[in-house]
C-alpha cells in the first residue's frame, strides 16, 4: 500500500484527491466499479479504455462492462484465477487483479492507443491495490442487500401462499357449507310452514314444531358464524380499499354491542407514503391487528381499545392498546397465549419487530414495525 500512494503521489496531488474522491463517493456496485475504471483512463498517460469487473456472489465470474466473464477465460478471466496481471496479445493492453488479501476480487482491463506503456501498467496496479478495501467493502454491501432483497421477496411469497389457502378455503366454504345451510334453512321453513299450514290430520305436535324452530335458530346461528369465518379468511375490504379501510371494518366490527357489552375500539392512521405499502405487508399487519383485537375481546376483558397506525418514510408502526386486564408477558410468551408468536412471527418474517408491554391490571399494548423497501438491490 505505501508503495502504491508514493507512486501516485509522484504523479501530483490532483490524482490524490480524484482518488480520495471517488473513494468517498458513496457509490455502490456497479457504479463505484464504472467510476474506478473512469479514474484509472483519465489518470493514465496513453490509455484509453478500462473495463472494471468484480468477483460475483458465486465466486466464479467476473462481472463487469455489461457482461460476465468465467474464471479462467480470456485475459480477465486468467487474471482473476492466476492472481497475475495479463497482457493482451496485441501487446495493447492489460489486465490486472485486484486483491483482497489472498483473494481476487476485481480485475481492471486497460487499453491503450499503442502498445501499452509501462507506467500506465505501474499506476493501474497502484490504484488497484488502492481501491481493494473498496471494492471489497462494495461487494460485502451489495451482498447484503442482496440477502435482504431475496428475505424480502421469501416474506412477500410466504404470505402470498398462505393467503393463496386462505382465500381457497373460503370459496370452498362459501360454495359449500355455506350453500347448504341456505338449503337447510329453506327446507326447515318449508317444514315449518306445512305443520301450521291447512291440510293436516289433527294438530301438529308441539315439540315438533319447537324442535323445528329449534334447528332454524341453530341453522341461522351456522350460517352466520359461516358469513363470519369467511370474512375473516379473506377480508374482501382489504383488497378494495387498503389498510386503514380494512382496520377501521374490523373496529367497527369487533365494537359490535354483544350480550358481554360493547367495546369501544378507535383507529388512528397518521403519516402517509409516496407509495402504497405492498399487499403482503397490508396483509400481515391486517392479521397482527386482527389477532391483537381479537385478543381483547376474548381474554382482556377490555372497555376501549385503541389502533395506531402510522406511516414514516422508511417504516410502518401499528399499535394495539387495550385498558384490560392486562398479563406478565413473560409467562404469555411461554405459554405461547394469545397469539403472540404468531403475531411476532409474522413481523419478523418481514424483517420487523414486534414488543409487548403488560403487565397485570394495567392493560396492554402490542406494537408491530415493519421497515418499508422501495426496488431491488443494487448489484
Amino acid at each position: 500500500m505505501t508503495a502504491a500512494l508514493d507512486l501516485l503521489a509522484g504523479r501530483g496531488r490532483d490524482l490524490l484527491v480524484r482518488v480520495v474522491a471517488v473513494a468517498c463517493s458513496g457509490r455502490t456496485l456497479p457504479s463505484m466499479a464504472e467510476e474506478l475504471a473512469g479514474l484509472v483512463v483519465r489518470s493514465g498517460e496513453a490509455l484509453v479504455f478500462c473495463d472494471a469487473y468484480v468477483l460475483d456472489e458465486c465466486g466464479r465470474v467476473m462481472e463487469g462492462a455489461g457482461r460476465a466473464v468465467p474464471l479462467g477465460e480470456g485475459d480477465v478471466g486468467w487474471a482473476a484465477a492466476h492472481g497475475r496481471a495479463r497482457r493482451h496479445r496485441d501487446g495493447r493492453g492489460v489486465a490486472v487483479p485486484v486483491h483482497s488479501g489472498p483473494a481476487v476480487i476485481g480485475v481492471l482491463d486497460v487499453r491503450s492507443a499503442g502498445p501499452c506503456r509501462e507506467p500506465d501498467v505501474a499506476l493501474v496496479g497502484a490504484l488497484a491495490e488502492l481501491f481493494a478495501p473498496v471494492l471489497c467493502s462494495c461487494r460485502r454491501l451489495r451482498t447484503a442487500r442482496e440477502r435482504e432483497f431475496a428475505a424480502e421477496r421469501f416474506a412477500e411469497r410466504a404470505v402470498q401462499v398462505q393467503e393463496a389457502e386462505r382465500s381457497r378455503l373460503s370459496r370452498e366454504i362459501h360454495d359449500g357449507i355455506a350453500q347448504r345451510l341456505a338449503s337447510l334453512g329453506f327446507h326447515l321453513s318449508a317444514a315449518q310452514a306445512a305443520l301450521e299450514g291447512p291440510g293436516l290430520d289433527g294438530p301438529a305436535p308441539s315439540g315438533a314444531r319447537a324442535q323445528i324452530a329449534r334447528a332454524r335458530e341453530l341453522c341461522e346461528l351456522a350460517a352466520a358464524e359461516t358469513r363470519a369465518a369467511i370474512g375473516g379468511l379473506r377480508p374482501p375490504v382489504l383488497d378494495d380499499l387498503g389498510l386503514p379501510a380494512a382496520l377501521a371494518t374490523l373496529a367497527r366490527e369487533a365494537g359490535a354491542p354483544t350480550s358481554r357489552g360493547a367495546v369501544d375500539v378507535t383507529v388512528t392512521v397518521t403519516g402517509e407514503l409516496e407509495e402504497p405499502l405492498p399487499d403482503h405487508v397490508q396483509t400481515a399487519l391486517y392479521r397482527i391487528a386482527q389477532e391483537a383485537v381479537g385478543n381483547c375481546l376474548r381474554h382482556a376483558a377490555a372497555t376501549c381499545v385503541d389502533l395506531l397506525l402510522e406511516h414514516d418514510r422508511d417504516r410502518v408502526r401499528l399499535t394495539v392498546a387495550d385498558d384490560g386486564v392486562g398479563f406478565a408477558p413473560r409467562q404469555g410468551r411461554r405459554s405461547g397465549a394469545y397469539g403472540l408468536r404468531g403475531m411476532a412471527e409474522r413481523a419478523e418474517l418481514l424483517g420487523g419487530r414486534f414488543t409487548v408491554t403488560s403487565r397485570p391490571g394495567a392493560g396492554t399494548t402490542v406494537e408491530a414495525v415493519v421497515p418499508i423497501r422501495n426496488g431491488s438491490p443494487g448489484r
